[in-house]
């Protein structure tokens, strides 16, 4: 995009108005004089802590199945369920959480969010029985929901179009990030013999307790730092609070430069609104309440749903269904089938699909010939468990670095397409793999580039739906992609239980229809 001169144009008498820049347009060129500083930086590793928070919420859950699996009597449907319910949390409130964000704001919605994901997840962490825990996990989920939409919109619209796409390439690299710390905390606390009492035994805190209490904090720490944040300017735009807009620029600026607001080369941009082409509604609502800015809300997501923004949403959706279906699959379901490789007991070299296969009828075997333990025995994950999965976390951080640099070169579009053929392949290899090394190296290939999938993902939604709706268009592609999850974590056991092949080839057929419907996605100009 080229520069405009919005000194210049506020200095003429011209009566040639199409060639003015929109409202949205000069929030970019004075981003773009704001330049990239201090307070992008504040800006990332805010968005980083708002990140493991949401990591947390689901990624959590695995680590303290085994531990907890006695003190909460869990039997294998209870923790499907444990492990289900925050994605249930997050289906239920993603469409409205991501209208609501657009229509009342970002910020607001970002300390809502992580607020209270802190208070559920300190609750789960004092939770004494299966009941409470599970209530918390759900709560979780909504909350997170809440805040992400918001969290990845913040962040881009803080973005001028030139950084934008490498900024949020950098924000989607904290989940990786995110998982490696996760397993180590995990490591360090999980494996701790540590129980205490308070209130004369009423309440037992037990070592999953004390990692929950830790895992807490990355909200809390979240919510304290997104305080110290504006709102976006671009929002302010939509609501005509043209001054509070102004403010924010100038402070980012200031921010970035350690310049003075009088060296700002838009310091007096839209004092006189009549000069520019504002692209917005009409201004007539100095004073709005809840209901008017509610009808407002609803009347500019509207043509969300026309030809051919609503073809392309449902576009966007199908894609996000299947890739986060392929990547949630791959990262929740990796424990378990390392530990079935971990502890196969044949010295022969066999395949992944021959151990699993094993491993399926032996299971069956034993659900035909039950015997009651009397006494549970809690099972602590040994350090091959956390090991792998900061390999995987470690792993997923390659491909988002160097796509930061694709993606300028080659376009959303095509990396998305480049990603999913390496998907296709990576995810049939997984079923020949006969070693421990080769199954961790597919599997963390098959998570990183399915990460990749999915942030891409969102990153086309941002781009082809505009700043009234893309809050609620972002919301509603990733209730899908949750749907997706849900469908596929519950599906997985029972085609593995039909074969091992099953599986792989079924994600992988699904992947190539991804492939094919992201032809349809026309290339889109900043």
């Amino acid at each position: 995009m080229s520069e405009v001169n919005l000194q210049a144009l506020a200095g003429t008498d011209s009566d040639d108005h199409t060639k003015a820049p929109t409202a949205m347009q000069e929030v970019n060129l004075a981003l773009k004089e704001c330049g990239f500083g201090l307070f992008h930086i504040q800006l990332l590793c805010t968005s980083f802590f708002g990140c493991l928070a949401g990591i947390v919420v689901t990624n959590s859950t695995p680590y303290i199945l085994p531990i907890a699996e006695c003190d909460l009597n869990m039997n294998l449907l209870e923790k499907g369920v444990l492990n289900a319910m925050p994605f249930l949390g997050m289906i239920l409130v993603s469409v409205v959480a991501g209208f609501l964000t657009d229509t009342f704001g970002r910020k607001y919605f970002v300390l809502l969010g992580f607020g209270g994901l802190f208070i559920f997840t300190a609750i789960s962490a004092t939770s004494q029985n299966y009941v409470v825990l599970v209530t918390a996990k759900f709560f979780e989920g909504m909350l997170f929901a809440t805040s992400f939409s918001s969290l990845i919109t913040l962040t881009a619209e803080f973005c001028h179009n030139d950084i934008r796409d490498r900024i949020m390439l950098l924000q989607s690299s904290f989940s990786a990030i995110a998982q490696v710390i996760i397993a180590l905390l995990s490591w360090a606390i999980l494996t701790q013999d540590w129980t205490d009492s308070y209130f004369n035994g009423s309440i037992v805190f037990h070592g999953w307790n004390f990692y929950l209490v830790v895992m807490s904090l990355w909200s809390l720490f979240a919510t304290i730092m997104y305080c110290f944040l504006p709102e976006s300017p671009k929002y302010y735009i939509t609501q005509h609070k043209y001054y509070e807009a102004r403010e924010v620029l100038i402070s980012i600026y200031k921010q970035n430069t350690g310049k003075t607001a009088d060296e700002f080369l838009y310091k007096d941009i839209w004092k006189d609104k009549k000069t520019y082409a504002i692209d917005e509604t009409p201004e007539d609502s100095s004073n709005k309440n809840f209901g008017s800015m509610l009808a407002e809300g609803l009347h500019n997501v509207k043509p969300m749903f026309q030809k051919p923004r609503g073809l392309y949403l449902l576009l966007f959706c199908v894609m996000s269904f299947f890739t986060m279906l392929l990547y949630n699959v791959i990262r929740l379901w990796f424990p378990q089938l390392s530990t079935i490789v971990e502890h196969y007991s044949s010295t022969d070299t066999q395949d992944l699909c021959v151990m699993l296969d094993s491993y399926t009828h032996d299971l069956a075997e034993r659900n035909t010939n039950l015997t009651v333990n009397k006494v549970c025995v809690p099972v602590v994950s040994g350090a091959a468990t956390y090991i792998n999965s900061m390999i995987l976390g470690s792993v997923c951080l390659g491909p988002i670095i160097i796509s930061s640099v694709l993606v300028v070169k080659v376009g959303k579009k095509n990396l998305y397409t480049v990603c999913g053929l390496i998907s296709v392949g990576v995810t049939l290899g997984l079923r020949w793999s006969s070693s421990k090394i080769i199954m961790v190296a597919l599997f963390s290939s098959d998570l990183a580039i399915s990460q990749m999938m999915v942030n891409l993902n969102q990153f086309l939604v941002i781009d082809f739906f505009p700043t009234n709706m893309r809050s609620l268009a972002i919301g509603m592609v990733m209730m899908w992609g949750r749907i997706g999850s849900l469908v596929g974590n519950v599906l997985f056991p029972i085609l593995l239980d039909m074969g091992c092949v099953v599986p792989f080839y079924t994600l992988a057929g699904t992947m190539i229809g991804i492939i094919l419907l992201s032809f349809v996605i026309p290339v889109k100009k900043n």
